[in-house]
């Protein structure tokens, strides 16, 4: 299968768009357990395959980040002439450095796909230079020109902007007006999902507040317990969470009988009352315009791959898990009007003035920050509204 890809100057610009996939030009989870199972799959019997490696953090069954770009990787290796070996529950440590060096001198991968936050730096940068004929595309690390070597790649997505839709949803949703977000780290991606979330809440209520707790890591169950549970117990009736797994909120969630709003993957059978609706990443279209663009003869090194690629709604990175029972009419009319307004690009989350949750002006009257700008990929700072501090 072959599709031609035609780029305009305006999309080489934003980045990389291929049927509606690719887009404008910050990283998710993490996790441990380092138990590797590697397997390979090819979808059509060709001489020479493009080898592709995917290396996840954690297990491929977790309904949450690993488990999204396990779908994604599986999506590719329907694609012919395409061989994927994949390995999960690899550390973030140099166990991944092990990991890749075995894909590409055992397997014979040339494009590898290491996904978890902590894999960037400094391992991939470090294997990206022994092996410079080799494409390492990673999920969230911002490339730096002229720094990081030339033949590493960063991918991610707004995904931000499904989170502000789903704070519309809990908005609407919620009678206490207290909403609660379970995160692992204070890092800039984490921190825009809590904000984006909240905005999208307050646009209806602009009395909503968000409690955050982080619970120090990526995967760990019990506190997250522990965290929905606290939160129940304040009176809160809408969580949502950023950590590599949301199946323990959302199931604690259930039980304590309230709503709940997924991230990641769809979480909806986990919570079959409670369940509002989630943030969800389409990896797949986003690996296969790059394994288009590979085949189409274009990689990072030649300067036909972008070495910076980011995309939202409107470019097919990512999709809102469908509406639970318990979402009302008028919830879903408006949280389908927000939509329309990100798939047409006249959404604008961070418009000034905005103040952080000390009183201080972020962002000023009068000015914007566009999904793309890079300041929003160094966040440090939580809206007014939200409960908690930025701190570990």
């Amino acid at each position: 299968m072959s599709k031609r890809i035609y780029l305009s100057r305006r999309q080489v610009i934003r980045g990389l768009l291929a049927t509606t996939a690719f887009g404008v030009t910050a990283k998710l989870g993490t996790g441990c357990t380092p138990t590797p199972e590697t397997q390979a799959t090819t979808a059509s019997g060709g001489d020479n395959p493009l080898v592709v490696g995917f290396i996840y953090v954690g297990p491929k069954d977790d309904y949450g980040y690993n488990q999204a770009h396990a779908e994604g990787a599986a999506g590719v290796a329907q694609l012919p002439g395409i061989k994927v070996v994949d390995e999960a529950n690899v550390p973030e440590t140099t166990a991944v450095e092990e990991s890749m060096r075995n894909m590409i001198e055992e397997d014979g991968v040339t494009v590898l796909f290491p996904t978890s936050f902590g894999y960037y730096d400094p391992h991939i940068l470090k294997i990206a230079q022994e092996y410079p004929e080799v494409q390492f595309f990673h999920c969230g690390g911002l490339y730096q020109e002229g720094v990081h070597p030339n033949n590493v790649g960063s991918y991610f997505g707004y995904i931000d902007e499904a989170q502000y839709v789903a704070g519309v949803v809990a908005g609407h949703t919620s009678q206490t007006g207290k909403l609660g977000f379970i995160a692992a780290k204070p890092i800039p991606q984490v921190l825009r999902n809590i904000n984006s979330f909240t905005l999208g809440a307050r646009s209806v209520k602009p009395e909503m507040t968000t409690q955050v707790i982080f619970t120090g890591d990526w995967a760990l169950p019990v506190r997250e317990a522990e965290a929905t549970n606290s939160m129940a117990d304040q009176g809160i009736d809408v969580v949502t969470c950023h950590v590599d797994s949301p199946k323990v909120v959302m199931e604690t969630a259930e039980k304590r009988g309230i709503f709940c709003s997924g991230y990641h993957a769809n979480q909806a059978e986990l919570a079959p009352q409670g369940y509002l609706t989630g943030a969800e990443w389409d990896w797949t279209q986003v690996y296969t315009n790059y394994i288009e663009m590979i085949r189409a003869g274009k990689t990072l090194m030649n300067g036909g791959i972008p070495h910076l690629v980011r995309g939202g709604l409107q470019d097919g990175f990512l999709k809102l898990s469908p509406y639970g029972n318990a979402v009302s009419a008028d919830a879903r009319q408006s949280a389908d009007a927000a939509k329309a307004e990100f798939m047409d690009g006249s959404m604008i989350v961070y418009r000034g003035e905005i103040r952080d949750n000390t009183g201080k002006v972020v962002l000023p009257a009068g000015k914007d920050f566009q999904q793309q700008d890079q300041e929003l990929e160094k966040m440090n700072w939580l809206v007014t509204g939200v409960v908690g501090r930025v701190s570990s």
